[in-house]
């Protein structure tokens, strides 16, 4: 039977042109061009894809989004935006979307995403990836495999370092973990390296994304129901946390779960029993919890969002997974690995980056993180034809992103002191002066800041703290 898609766009041509190809593909399309008229087939069909434009006449991505969620919690949705957007396009991701793909799209590249959604859960089994082909004077990759095939590139940066030696120390407890990062950070990949290191690494590693669970059916995804239990139940479901029995069991953007659901889930967690919804009767769970979130857990306790004892419960050990645009070492080691995915992906032998592609590579702020760079690398390779990708093959809002100019509202914020009268304060304001002039050149990249002073980021943030240093993205 051949996978059926949703195709939504106002734009009758390019709905017509894109089913089209897609048939040709031994696609089933259908096409909508409002999220009303969406909204009607997806109550009516059950789609294995939705591809949607996240600008319509009656509506916007993100609400149809949602909707669609609350329809089929199960059926991946590809937003498709235009590079102006991208940061729109971040924040679909983290409301559950599949993936993002800018406009104008490639059809190709629409073809290979459509494919990774449709083989999602075959695409989380661990698998070596080929040897990668290196640039010219591009850093090595670094990586770091487990005995079952699961490969993580590790960075070759200082703060990458850390989250290896984090790694390696909890992994072999029972320890709850919270990773933290922006979404597309790699907080899953961390999560796999701790379950893979562990004493659990012979037993399952279940995944759930708490953003896509729907309201009704939290609780039936993770503790299962029986039979008649509610409208809809017609048969018993297993739930996740007897699927990860005697392994390890993550829960991504863990702050997407309901209060209710939250109790339920520490109680799960404290007692080791769960209860099917309509059973009278508890089942024995060994799972070791692992959570990762976009969000300050601290300030949605705060806020009245989330449970604080189940925080304390979860939050045993923490790791935090940095953003691509702070850890600028790694970014070349990182678009060498998606070069590799790539050529293997899409049958190619691309052999690396001009240097170009490279500068440019390390000034982008990337926005979208390892998940913008990897569809970034994916499209290059796709639209290369030569031996290396070129910055032609780039898009032009990478290649020309617009830098905001540095106002009196964006410098550093600091407490003015008298003029030194002594050879100490003398040396404190010119390291002062001197960490200040570093932060604009680098456009306030810690790391670079760092390297540029010769000392660790732990050190500039603790001089930063001490000379009130404050850049206005600090405050946020």
């Amino acid at each position: 039977m051949r996978p059926t898609v949703l195709i939504i766009d106002d734009d009758p041509t390019f709905c017509l042109m894109l089913k089209s190809f897609l048939t040709k593909k031994e696609f089933a399309a259908e096409t909508a061009f409002s999220g009303a008229e969406a909204i009607n087939q997806v109550t009516k069909q059950d789609f294995d894809v939705v591809l949607s434009d996240f600008r319509l006449p009656d509506t916007d991505g993100l609400t149809l989004l949602e909707e669609i969620r609350e329809l089929k919690p199960g059926t991946p949705v590809i937003i498709m935006t235009s590079y102006a957007d991208i940061r729109i396009a971040v924040k679909a991701m983290k409301n559950g979307a599949y993936e993002y793909v800018t406009k104008p799209v490639n059809p190709d590249e629409i073809l290979l995403i459509l494919k990774n959604a449709l083989n999602r859960d075959k695409e989380k089994e661990a698998m070596p990836a080929p040897t990668p082909v290196k640039s010219a004077d591009s850093p090595k990759v670094k990586k770091s495999a487990s005995k079952n095939g699961l490969e993580y590139v590790a960075g070759d940066s200082a703060v990458a370092r850390r989250i290896m030696e984090y790694i390696d120390v909890v992994a072999p407890t029972n320890l709850s973990v919270i990773i933290h990062g922006e979404s597309g950070t790699g907080k899953e990949y961390v999560a796999k390296m701790i379950h893979q290191k562990s004493n659990r690494s012979h037993k399952p590693f279940v995944s759930i994304d708490c953003g896509a669970l729907s309201r009704e059916l939290a609780a039936s995804e993770l503790f299962g129901h029986i039979k008649g239990s509610f409208t809809g139940a017609i048969a018993d479901k297993t739930g996740q946390f007897v699927f990860a029995e005697g392994g390890t069991l993550f829960l991504d953007e863990i702050g997407n779960l309901t209060y209710e659901i939250q109790v339920q889930l520490l109680r799960a967690i404290q007692e080791r029993r769960i209860r099917k919804i309509g059973s009278n009767q508890d089942v024995e769970v060994d799972v070791r919890i692992i959570v990762a979130t976009n969000e300050d857990l601290q300030d949605a306790v705060k806020k009245g969002n989330f449970r604080e004892d189940l925080y304390h419960r979860l939050n045993e050990f923490k790791v935090i997974v940095p953003s691509l645009r702070d850890r600028g070492e790694d970014i070349l080691i990182f678009a060498e690995h998606f070069l590799s995915l790539a050529n293997a992906e899409l049958n190619k032998e691309v052999e690396g980056f001009d240097v170009e592609v490279m500068q440019i590579f390390n000034r982008y702020s990337w926005p979208g993180n390892l998940r913008e760079l990897r569809n970034v690398v994916r499209r290059a390779v796709l639209l290369t034809s030569g031996s290396h990708v070129k910055k032609e093959t780039l898009p032009h809002e990478i290649v020309f992103e617009k830098k905001e100019e540095v106002t009196r509202q964006s410098q550093p914020v600091f407490t003015q002191t008298e003029h030194p009268s002594d050879l100490k304060s003398l040396a404190e304001k010119t390291e002062k002066e001197m960490i200040i002039n570093t932060l604009i050149k680098v456009n306030y990249n810690k790391s670079k800041a760092a390297s540029l002073l010769k000392i660790d980021r732990k050190t500039l943030y603790n001089k930063m703290k001490l000379y009130k240093i404050l850049h206005t993205e600090d405050e946020e």
